[in-house]
Formats: C-alpha cells, sequence, structure tokens
C-alpha cells in the first residue's frame, strides 16, 4: 500500500469479504462496522498517501479492537449484557497509537464476559470457535483475536493477557501472541501494579514485532508504565549456539496436563537444543502453592472494582457465576491479605531474577490441555484430577504474570489430529527484544506459521 502497489480501498474490500464468507463460522469478529464507511475511511487514507502522507506502519491496514478494551465511537460490551449498548468515549492509550499509525477499524474482537477465562463466550456475542476444528474452543480471552487471526480476516490484532489471554488463544490458533514486560504498553493512570498487561497478536514474529512497536511507542502514559520503549531496530534471529534455555513442562508433575501433551510441547526445546541451545529442566525454587493463593488475592482484588454491579440484584443475575465468585471474594478481602499477597509477589519476581543468571529463555506449555469442545466452559478435570477452580487448569501461565516479565505464546506443532500446539517463550524482566529474536530463531527453523486451519482449505 505504501508504494501503491495496491490500494487502500482494495485491502479493505478484501478483508471485508473475506470476513463475510469465514466469520460467520468462528464469530472471531463481533460489532462490525458499516462496509460503506470503512470503505470510505480507506478511501481518505488513499487520498493521503497519494500526498505523499503515510500516518505509520498501519496506514490502511484492517484492525478490530478486544472487545474489552475501549476504542472512541466503537461498541464496548466487553461480552456482557449489563453494557450491551455502551459505546466508546476515548481511546485507549495502545489504541490511540494504532488509530495514530493508521489502523482501520473494521469490528471488534470477541472476549469472554468481561474478559474473565479462557474460553471465548458470552450472552451478547456468542461464542468463538477452533477454526482448525470448528466443534472446539479457541481459548481466551483474547480469542476472538486469535481466531480471526488464524482465519486471515485480520494481518496483526491487539490483545490483552491476566491469566494466560493472549497466549492460551494463540497456542490454540497456531499463531503468536506476547505478553510485554510489566508497564511496556502503557495501561492507564493507575498506581497499582495488576497483573493486566494489553500485547499484540500475529501469524508471524515480524508482523508481531510491528504492531508492538506502535503499542509502546511514545513511551509511558501512567505512572507504573515504563519510559523506555523497546528498541525493535535490526530485529534479527537470535544465535541458538551456547543458547541457555531452560524447560519447565509440568513443574515435576505439580501441574495436570493432558496426556501426550507435553511430549509436543517439548517440540521448540528440541529444535533450539538440534540449533546448538544448552537445555536444562529446572523447577523454580519457590513455594508454587503460596504463590497461587497470591494470584488468587491478586485476581479477587482486581474483581472488587465490579463489586457495585452485585448490589442490584437485577445486574447480578446477569454475571455469570464464576465473576460473582471472584466479585464476592475480593469484596471479602482484608488488607492484611494483600499486603501478603504483594509479599508473595515480591519475592517470587526476586527468585525468577535469579533464575535468568542460570538461564537466557525459559519454555513452557502455553496450556495444560488441548481444544476441548466449545460447548464446555472449563475443563473440571485434566487426567482424572479435578480442577478446584474455573482457572486452575491454565496454572502453567500463572507464575509469569505474577512476574511481569515478556513471555510469547509461540506454535509448538500439531496433535495427530490437527489442532495446534503452543508454549510459552519467557525472558527476563524487560527483555521483549530477546524473546522476539529467540522467537525469530525459532521460527525459522520450523514451518508451524505456514499451516493453514481447514476452514480455508
Amino acid at each position: 500500500m505504501a508504494a501503491r502497489e495496491v490500494s487502500c480501498v482494495e485491502v479493505a474490500r478484501v478483508h471485508l469479504e473475506h470476513a463475510d464468507a469465514v466469520n460467520p463460522q468462528v464469530n472471531g469478529l463481533v460489532a462490525r462496522r458499516d462496509p460503506v464507511a470503512v470503505l470510505a475511511e480507506a478511501a481518505e487514507r488513499d487520498v493521503e498517501l497519494g500526498r505523499g502522507e503515510r500516518r505509520g506502519v498501519l496506514h490502511g491496514v484492517p484492525q478490530a479492537i478486544k472487545d474489552v478494551t475501549e476504542a472512541a465511537g466503537q461498541s464496548f460490551t466487553a461480552g456482557s449484557p449489563i453494557f450491551a449498548s455502551r459505546v466508546g468515549v476515548v481511546d485507549a492509550p495502545h489504541v490511540a497509537r494504532m488509530r495514530a499509525a493508521g489502523a482501520l477499524f473494521v469490528a471488534r474482537t470477541n472476549t469472554p464476559e468481561l474478559a474473565f477465562g479462557s474460553q471465548t463466550y458470552n450472552p451478547v456475542w456468542g461464542t468463538t470457535r477452533n477454526p482448525y476444528d470448528l466443534t472446539r474452543t479457541v481459548g481466551g480471552s483474547s480469542g476472538g483475536a486469535a481466531a480471526a487471526l488464524a482465519t486471515r480476516m485480520l494481518p496483526a490484532a491487539d490483545g490483552s493477557d491476566y491469566m494466560g489471554s493472549l497466549r492460551n488463544p494463540a497456542a490454540w490458533a497456531n499463531v503468536y501472541g506476547l505478553r510485554p514486560s510489566r508497564g511496556r504498553v502503557p495501561g492507564g493512570p493507575g498506581f497499582v501494579a495488576q497483573l493486566g498487561e494489553a500485547g499484540p497478536m500475529a501469524r508471524t514474529v515480524t508482523d508481531l514485532a510491528a504492531l508492538f512497536g506502535v503499542m509502546t511507542a511514545g513511551g509511558a502514559v501512567g505512572p507504573l508504565d515504563r519510559a523506555d520503549p523497546p528498541d525493535l531496530t535490526d530485529l534479527r534471529p537470535a544465535d541458538p549456539a551456547g543458547l541457555r534455555v531452560g524447560w519447565l513442562g509440568d513443574l515435576d508433575g505439580r501441574l495436570a496436563t493432558e496426556p501426550g501433551l507435553l511430549e509436543l510441547a517439548r517440540g521448540p526445546v528440541e529444535v533450539l537444543a538440534g540449533l546448538g541451545a544448552v537445555v536444562e529442566d529446572v523447577v523454580p525454587s519457590f513455594d508454587l502453592d503460596g504463590l497461587w493463593e497470591a494470584f488468587l488475592r491478586w485476581r479477587w482484588w482486581n474483581a472488587v472494582e465490579m463489586a457495585p454491579l452485585l448490589d442490584d440484584p437485577a445486574l447480578a443475575a446477569q454475571l455469570k457465576p464464576e465473576l460473582r465468585w471472584e466479585i464476592e471474594h475480593g469484596t471479602a478481602l482484608s488488607a492484611w491479605e494483600i499486603a501478603q499477597a504483594a509479599t508473595v509477589r515480591a519475592e517470587w519476581y526476586a527468585a525468577v531474577v535469579e533464575l535468568f543468571e542460570r538461564f537466557d529463555v525459559l519454555i513452557a506449555p502455553a496450556t495444560q490441555v488441548h481444544p476441548f469442545a466449545a460447548e464446555i466452559h472449563w475443563p473440571a478435570e485434566i487426567d482424572g484430577r479435578p480442577m478446584d477452580t474455573y482457572h486452575r487448569w491454565m496454572e502453567t501461565v500463572m507464575p509469569w504474570s505474577m512476574a511481569g516479565v515478556p513471555a510469547l505464546g509461540m506454535p509448538a506443532g500439531f496433535t495427530a489430529d490437527g489442532l495446534p500446539v503452543g508454549v510459552q517463550l519467557i525472558a527476563p524482566p524487560g527483555g521483549d527484544r530477546r524473546v522476539l529474536e529467540v522467537a525469530l530463531t525459532h521460527e525459522a527453523a520450523t514451518d508451524h506459521a505456514a499451516r493453514r486451519p481447514p476452514l480455508l482449505a
């Protein structure tokens, strides 16, 4: 488009027509905009290019913001019937940067109700399905974005991640999803370092880095944001020779996993080892039970802001049970319990920093199960082991959210029946560039990204 070899209007029209054909089957895009309005905006982008004005890397590129993130003038339901008619008033910081870079907003991407849960279903827009098997879930909470990427309805997408919401759907859609270092992408004006981070998703590492550069350009907005945008210039594959890789696996049996998953998830480890990396199995020396309990308290604390919804019985009745459970526990928290959780998190951060004195990167499964039936809200058990909460089945992602380190959801291969498998590639605090460079090395040695879902055959 920048070279005027194809117009913004042509690109927009192709994406809109493709979405017409594909989206009804996966339900990744919701609140789709009037195509006439979209094409009119695309024509404006062409006029700008004709004047020699290019806003940025996203100039004329179709995009759709996750429905839990505010964007001015766009539907903003967050998958909740309580907010079914809400429209965004202002742009979230990273949305403003995408708009300034020329993004052409065509829709929203589906999310679980208020983004709670790793399965994308809600009473407003319905369920998002896995493009590799339409009977199964694509995960969440950035499930709509992952499905839209896998089906080529979008070339890249934003997402957000509190407990794996960029990494879980990336694993199940054969795409990349980067949870950046704490505060890399501005999160707003708050003074509490909650666990949620916005980040990019894409089908290739290069595309991921391009969108990441847009989302981080300009540095800090809020008091806890990082003021140092990552240097993404001259990004190239890392030298695998001597690269120190730690394989976390199931944390020595702590995590319940579906039979056969660990062997597939170890695939990227073997790829890097074959290129010269030094691999070692590792289990962090830390009280992981205590870390899980601290995580629960952070999450409950995060849900407290929704407590007024429980005060109105009519509104409370519209919330799914898992959300009510989170809010009720949050309102029961004491200041002492929050202080204890903060202490545990600080101690865990120190332990992770020490761990990266031994390793350059860590690799862990991005999920503990393969995509399950789309009608199931969450797995009640894994390989005979009961799950005591609605998100325990995703414990593998929790430690790295608590540490605030960059963690990239990355394709790892496929099951015998063609379901995608993914891993987390984890780097030390601030190591966003490192995780991208190692991912480039792995990407160049595999053909995972080239495998398209059967839906597109």
